[in-house]
């Protein structure tokens, strides 16, 4: 929790079917294409050793095309001898998936295609079939749960006040492309909104439970739900409900707005890319508490103090801590000591 500057390593997940990444070493940024594939529907088997009258083991050698290699309908495979040849054929569009040990040949149908791309500008520090890591510089947010895709666009303000909470009359397909700050709480119609605006994402202090169920199912969790494709990108800082942003975590947007930024998801982190001393932070410890009602999250100035065991509204009997006068249950309270 709290805005820093340092580097930072972005994991990207893919999904299986990748047919291009990125090479290690390369140098990306921040809404590049790291790699892209396409999903496969159920393989189809063809006879292919049995067809050509060869052995298993010489049906590689008599391929015309590549293994993984895209085909339209038709598309002779392999062709063995001339005044009476034999061949094999692509029996639908799409992909020649694998050449088994008894020499036939599978192809699957392309049901849909995919693109990843970067979160952070820097360098590539793995590649490979499961992930591609970016390693790079950049101003950074920690939150506590994202939901929706990776997202990539100018930082703007969408409140002028960090009590606020977003209005869904401010967004408007003027601001398609961007990346939102939402104040103290977005709701389930302001996300939906923004995405029908083309905004690429809204950062909040946090988000109604309810109305991330709405958005994005029964099944979303506060942990958050990172995915693809065409959904809303929503960054919670502090929680869920509703969570006034301290100052030293709102002001920064002033200074950064306007400068290119992304939401990586898995992390639950936004990057903003800016020199490093384009703001400058508060070198103050910053704790957040999860209100007895379990319906805001609250953040006090420096640390709290213990208090012992304490019985709270619930009958529960917990270790507690006072901040600002109240008693919270000590795993209600997150503190983030001051950076040296």
């Amino acid at each position: 929790m709290g805005w820093r500057y340092g580097k930072w390593t972005a994991d990207h997940d893919l999904p299986v079917g990748a047919s291009e990444r990125v090479a290690i070493g390369e140098r990306v940024n921040a809404g590049d294409v790291l790699a892209a594939g396409s999903a496969l529907g159920t393989a189809i088997r063809v006879r292919g050793a049995k067809r050509l009258g060869l052995e298993p083991d010489d049906v590689l050698r008599v391929l015309r095309v590549t293994i993984g290699a895209e085909l339209t309908a038709g598309t002779v495979v392999a062709r063995t001898g001339r005044r009476f040849a034999r061949a094999v054929s692509a029996p639908i569009d799409g992909r020649l998936l694998h050449l088994g040990s008894d020499g036939d040949l599978y192809f699957a149908p392309i049901v849909g295609r995919w693109v990843v791309r970067g979160a952070l500008d820097g360098m590539v520090t793995r590649s490979d079939d499961a992930a591609v890591t970016v390693e790079g510089t950049a101003w950074c947010l920690e939150g506590i749960a994202a939901y929706g895709p990776d997202a990539i666009g100018e930082l703007s303000l969408g409140v002028d006040s960090p009590k606020e909470d977003l209005a869904p009359m401010r967004l408007d397909v003027r601001l398609g492309g961007r990346i939102m700050l939402g104040g103290a709480r977005v709701s389930a119609e302001a996300i939906t909104r923004a995405h029908a605006c083309g905004i690429s994402g809204l950062i909040a202090g946090a988000a109604n439970a309810s109305g991330l169920r709405v958005v994005y199912g029964e099944d979303v969790t506060a942990r958050g739900a990172p995915a693809r494709g065409d959904r809303p990108t929503v960054l919670c800082v502090l929680g869920s409900g509703t969570a006034t942003l301290p100052r030293e975590i709102f002001d920064p947007f002033g200074v950064l707005a306007g400068s290119r930024a992304a939401i990586h998801t898995a992390s639950a982190r936004l990057f903003v890319f800016a020199p490093p001393d384009a703001v400058e932070i508060p070198r103050v410890a910053e704790t957040v508490a999860l209100a007895a009602d379990y319906g805001s999250v609250r953040a006090f100035p420096g640390a709290c103090e213990p208090a012992g065991e304490a019985t709270f509204a619930s009958e529960v009997q917990a270790a507690a801590v006072r901040c600002g006068g109240e008693l919270f249950p000590r795993t209600n309270v997150r503190t983030t000591p001051a950076e040296a």
